[in-house]
């Protein structure tokens, strides 16, 4: 069973940026699609971006494209998001899941990490 780990949260204020990982436990790791999902206080957890098998894909939602990166190195079995031009609408609890299929949709994702907390200071 892959274990998934984020790290790279924190507080920052509007405009700025932070660079989440998720490490998988797993060599695995490179067989699964990976998503970021997040969600924020009284809002259900929403799709952020996700990254197919190798990279070869990658899709994000309407808020975050332009701003949001997801990469992958699967050498070091973790995901990246790199996430710029920040705003209070940002700030959520940041989860990483793993798939065996690329989908956009919670339910496709069976690993899940325990989410790290970013914060956007207006």
């Amino acid at each position: 069973q892959v274990q998934l780990v984020e790290t790279g949260g924190g507080l920052v204020q509007a405009g700025g940026s932070l660079t989440l990982s998720c490490a998988a436990s797993e060599r695995t790791f490179s067989e699964n699609a990976i998503a970021w999902f997040r969600q924020a206080p009284g809002k259900e957890r929403e799709f952020v971006a996700c990254i197919g098998q190798n990279g070869g894909s990658t899709y994000y939602s309407d808020s975050v494209k332009g701003r949001f990166t997801i990469s992958r190195d699967d050498a070091k079995n973790s995901v990246y998001l790199q996430m710029n031009r920040l705003n209070p609408e940002d700030a959520a609890i940041y989860y990483c899941a793993g798939s065996a299929v690329t989908s956009t949709l919670a339910v496709a994702y069976i690993y899940w990490g325990q989410g790290t907390q970013v914060t956007v200071s207006s």
